[in-house]
């Protein structure tokens, strides 16, 4: 729209509209909401643990009863969704990701405890198998190579035991080729028909996710990289072929991540698909803002808020990030 249309100086100030505190509230074209958000919860055996993780300042690993009071937490404060992802010592990690397909895991145990004390929480689980693995990949490795439908196989099972575990969202995280379409087969033939699948449908082999890979258990793990499944940095036209896919193969939504350095793939899928697109704001984006916040070379409340609004305005109908608790606690405060 042309400029000239709204006139011109001094008939048009634009700074008329900011002016005011309430005047740029009544103006602002995209606020945040507690319902905007998907707390991401790290989970480990024990009791009554609450491990500090010293990559991420302000997430701990939590035991299953601990996890129940974070739920209850969350649920308080209007958070509509927990994600869950479980940290796995070296000495129960195997090449076959066993412990993954296992009923009484660490995952399962925590939905059925959860659901029992807070069923009206939304409880969202990782399908990918790198939690579990003791090569710290998200797939089988079979001759020195990931192989994809083997790995299928393994993440429908998952799938379906977790969702019988009581997960309303199971998010396949692996980046394998037609795992969509396997595990909405799955699920239905199991009878979860109403088990919604978030598909990590662009996810970069981003430098972010050191932190993530600190709090589960793989750092140190992983043997090579992962660029054979996750996305190069450099390509946004193969993310909508991504996602695209997964749509066709039955996916309820889909998300991009990371979420910050990759606004211009959120506002992509979103103009092109007009479907439910999410965020993942991953461990090294919210380590940056915290130690740089620490050190006092940013107001790191200002950038918290920062960080997630334009997320959203790129177009992301939900966001996970680790800080929504304290966005939520923020949100719920009287501001007059």
């Amino acid at each position: 729209m042309a400029v000239s249309a709204f006139g011109r100086y001094p008939t048009t100030r634009l700074r008329r509209t900011r002016h005011t505190d309430w005047s740029r509230k009544l103006v602002r074209e995209t606020s945040l909401s507690v319902t905007d958000l998907i707390w991401p919860i790290i989970l480990k055996d024990g009791t009554g643990v609450r491990e500090p993780v010293a990559s991420l300042p302000g997430v701990h690993r939590l035991s299953v009863d601990e996890a129940v009071i974070v739920a209850k937490e969350a649920a308080a404060l209007g958070i509509p969704a927990l994600a869950l992802f479980p940290y796995t010592d070296a000495n129960q990690r195997a090449a076959d990701a066993r412990l993954a397909t296992d009923p009484e895991n660490l995952m399962c145990r925590a939905a059925r405890a959860i659901k029992a004390e807070v069923p009206e929480i939304g409880l969202m689980a990782d399908v990918a198998l790198d939690p579990y693995t003791d090569h710290g990949h998200d797939g089988i490795i079979i001759d020195d190579e990931i192989h994809n439908d083997r790995t299928i196989e393994v993440l429908v099972e998952q799938a379906v035991i977790e969702a019988a575990a009581g997960f309303d969202i199971v998010a396949p995280s692996d980046m394998m080729d037609g795992r969509i379409g396997a595990i909405r087969h799955g699920l239905e033939a199991a009878g979860f028909h109403n088990t919604q699948i978030m598909s990590y449908a662009a996810k970069y082999a981003s430098a972010l996710y050191g932190p993530y890979r600190d709090a589960i258990g793989s750092k140190g793990v992983l043997k090579g990289d992962k660029r054979t499944y996750q996305m190069d940095p450099g390509n946004s036209d193969e993310a909508l072929r991504e996602i695209a896919f997964d749509l066709e193969e039955g996916a309820d939504s889909v998300m991009v991540k990371p979420a910050g350095f990759y606004l211009d793939i959120i506002r992509r899928a979103k103009d092109a698909f007009a479907a439910p697109t999410f965020a993942f704001q991953v461990s090294g984006e919210y380590a940056m803002i915290v130690a740089a916040g620490a050190q006092g070379w940013i107001d790191e409340d200002a950038a918290m808020f920062e960080s997630i609004a334009v997320i959203k305005r790129a177009g992301a109908d939900g966001i996970i990030t680790y800080f929504a608790p304290e966005i939520a606690r923020r949100l719920s405060k009287p501001t007059g």
